[in-house]
């Protein structure tokens, strides 16, 4: 084991933080009851070693609704929800799932290459896959034995 070196610390601290701040918002928006406050769209991401997979629920749009940018190590789907014609006619008795524009920023645990992503959208649910760099991507380092 190395000195100084213990568990954890190999970690972005600001990932951890936009963590904590996500799971803090979605908890004051359940406390709230408001759902027009809860982030969106929902997001599950996983890390592999060399690259990143987000999914996004997007229910009732289509990929031509939906906006991608990709810079460094940040991920932000925009889009908007716009109402059915009905919808504005209707005395709601329930509303549950928000309309209008929304943004969802995600912070990644490292660069991606801009030109090394994949987007997929299917049955509302966009699929992202997202490669690490070459150039940022861990090496194993030989050591020489004397």
């Amino acid at each position: 084991m190395l000195l100084g070196r213990t568990r954890g610390f190999d970690r972005d601290p600001f990932a951890e933080v936009q963590r904590l701040q996500e799971d803090m918002n979605r908890l004051f928006a359940d406390f709230a009851g408001s759902p027009a406050t809860r982030l969106y769209p929902p997001v599950n991401l996983w890390l592999g070693e060399n690259s990143v997979a987000v999914t996004a629920e997007l229910p009732g749009l289509s990929a031509e609704d939906v906006d991608l940018t990709i810079r460094e190590d940040t991920l932000t789907i925009r889009g908007e929800r716009k109402p059915a014609d009905e919808a504005e006619k209707a005395s709601w008795h329930r509303r549950e799932r928000p309309l209008g524009a929304f943004s969802r920023t995600v912070s990644l645990s490292y660069r991606v290459d801009p030109d090394q992503v994949q987007a997929r959208f299917q049955n509302g649910v966009l699929e992202i896959e997202m490669q690490r760099p070459e150039v940022d991507r861990p090496r194993k380092i030989q050591i020489s034995k004397h």
